[in-house]
């Protein structure tokens, strides 16, 4: 952190002392947590920098460092300053633990699971340690691990706090009643916890308003900015649909996105920029140009755009007995990044897009191999199923000849709606107004015809709505295209075991249904903004 200006202003306002005690140290770091509590970032940074002005070795300094990096979304900050911890005191375990989450945050897989052994070496007994440790499980994709973590923590704790963690580890293991009842012991102590209402009303289907009552008498009582605002309005709006209360299911949702959208920062020249730049970079002249990758035929990526049946199709293929699941990865976007030696904190830039054909391919695909190594499952293939990873597939194709490449496609309005009505966590932050959404969406079907272009038939499109409409013939066809022989199992998906940690985790597990399909059209008065773009743009919209 740069913190020149920060420690002046500190000086003048808190008669920093020429040189620093211990005591000193110690009253600017109280200060320092207490304002990474009221979530003052800068002002938790100002008192960290002045403490490591005057003691660099101070080990509660840099840790504080790594907390606020991790709060304000600078993972790089955060990982830079735990090595620091750890480096200074090689037997601190929570330093450990956070390190690892640091690196499982940015794909670094195989380091984090070194850095967890050496949290776990140290015979944690810490509940927040405990927790952090699960949730780096979590995140490695071990959901049974990570309950085992979270198990300690919750029953080494006084506070039901860490039920939460629980309860999304058993909604990801298709546990979902255990998950209510550790979502209830979390309400029981903080009735306000927007989150864990949340998290509850996706559990299952409501049959009455007792809860959307309950969430709206919190509501008026918190502030409008209130984080718990958002995780509330779409649990209101969830359970209003769930009763075909279209209208009020549409004002909730619609309050919630708002409040979503005024916490984050969406740069949408900066994705046009970034959309161009992948177009005009990765062009068929290129593509024809490349050499030859990776010789590896394990990786299947399913790409498209969220909450428009990836997850249903993963759990179609991984139901044969040569598929399994790695979940979600940033392996391909980081491997990118670091052999153009380049980081940033934005998944990808145009910037970096402009270095990747002078990339090595071979080099790009192996790096990808290594990197997911340790997460890949023991099965013949593995399924990488993060969405946007469409955004890269020139270079996933030159990169990983004989890898498989499944595009996802859903009618644009039920598409759009799907992810304007989903919360989200880091990710998608184009979804919360109904204008960028559908602009976002626009860009996304143009760069995919430009794909399409460049790499023929290495993509397959599977149309959600087939697929629900007509399941086997279109599990056929997506197995033939993977090469494998036919398994009836392919049709019974919905039998599995296996964790699904996407927003979909309670629903996958139900058979195929059209339930979703056109499911806009209830809301369609209210979607006007969202329709306008994308018939502007070309698509056809039937009308009702």
């Amino acid at each position: 952190m740069n913190s020149s200006g920060h420690i002046a202003g500190l000086r003048q306002n808190s008669a920093a002392p020429r040189e620093m005690g211990q005591a000193d140290a110690a009253k600017f770091l109280r200060r320092g947590y207490e304002a990474l509590m009221r979530r003052d970032f800068k002002e938790a940074g100002n008192c960290c920098n002045l403490v490591l002005k005057y003691r660099p070795k101070q080990v509660e300094a840099h840790f504080l460092v790594g907390l606020v990096g991790i709060e304000s979304g600078e993972w790089i900050t955060a990982r830079r300053a735990f090595r620091n911890v750890v480096s200074l005191d090689e037997n601190h375990i929570a330093g450990w633990a956070q390190l690892a989450r640091c690196c499982a945050k940015m794909g670094q897989f195989s380091v984090a699971e070194e850095t967890l052994n050496k949290a776990e070496a140290g015979n944690p007994s810490d509940a927040m340690v405990l927790d952090v440790i699960g949730n780096v499980y979590s995140v490695l994709g071990d959901q049974e691990k990570a309950l085992i973590w979270f198990d300690k923590a919750a029953a080494g704790a006084s506070s039901s706090f860490f039920e939460l963690s629980r309860a999304k580890a058993l909604t990801f293991l298709g546990r979902l009643e255990e998950a209510a009842d550790a979502l209830r012991l979390v309400l029981k102590e903080k009735p306000y916890d927007g989150m864990a209402h949340w998290m509850l009303s996706r559990l299952d289907k409501a049959v009455d308003s007792r809860h959307i009552d309950e969430m709206q008498a919190i509501l008026k009582k918190l502030p409008t900015d209130h984080p718990s605002g958002a995780f509330l309005n779409y649990a209101i709006g969830k359970e209003y649909e769930d009763q075909a209360n279209w209208d009020a299911a549409f004002e909730a949702y619609q309050a919630g996105a708002k409040s979503r959208r005024s916490q984050i920062n969406y740069d949408e020249a900066a994705e046009c920029e970034l959309f161009d730049t992948l177009a005009e970079t990765l062009d068929k002249s290129w593509f024809d140009g490349q050499p030859g990758g990776a010789e590896s035929d394990a990786p299947v990526f399913i790409v498209g755009q969220p909450r428009t049946g990836t997850t249903l199709v993963e759990r179609i293929i991984t139901a044969h007995t040569d598929v399994a699941s790695a979940g979600e990865l940033q392996q391909f976007g980081m491997a990118i990044k670091r052999l153009a030696e380049m980081s940033s904190p934005k998944p990808m830039t145009a910037e970096i897009v402009r270095k990747a054909p002078d990339l090595d391919m071979k080099a790009l695909g192996d790096l990808y191999l290594e990197t997911t190594r340790s997460v890949r499952p023991d099965a013949l293939h593995f399924v990488d199923k993060l969405p946007v990873n469409y955004m890269y597939l020139p270079l996933i194709a030159a990169a990983l000849p004989n890898a498989k490449i499944i595009h996802i496609v859903r009618d644009p309005m039920d598409s759009c709606f799907a992810s304007y009505k989903q919360l989200f966590a880091e990710a998608y932050y184009h979804s919360y107004d109904q204008e960028e959404m559908a602009r976002h969406h626009v860009r996304y079907r143009k760069l995919m015809d430009t794909w399409r272009d460049v790499l023929g038939d290495r993509i397959l499109d599977v149309e959600y709505e087939a697929v629900v409409q007509g399941l086997e013939p279109e599990a056929r066809r997506i197995i033939d295209f993977l090469g494998l022989d036919w398994q009836s199992a392919c049709i019974d998906f919905h039998n599995q075991d296996a964790a699904v940690t996407t927003a979909s985790a309670a629903q996958v597990r139900e058979k195929a249904h059209t339930r979703s399909v056109g499911r806009w059209r209830e809301f369609e008065s209210h979607l006007e903004p969202m329709k306008k773009v994308l018939q502007k743009a070309g698509f056809k919209i039937e009308p009702n």
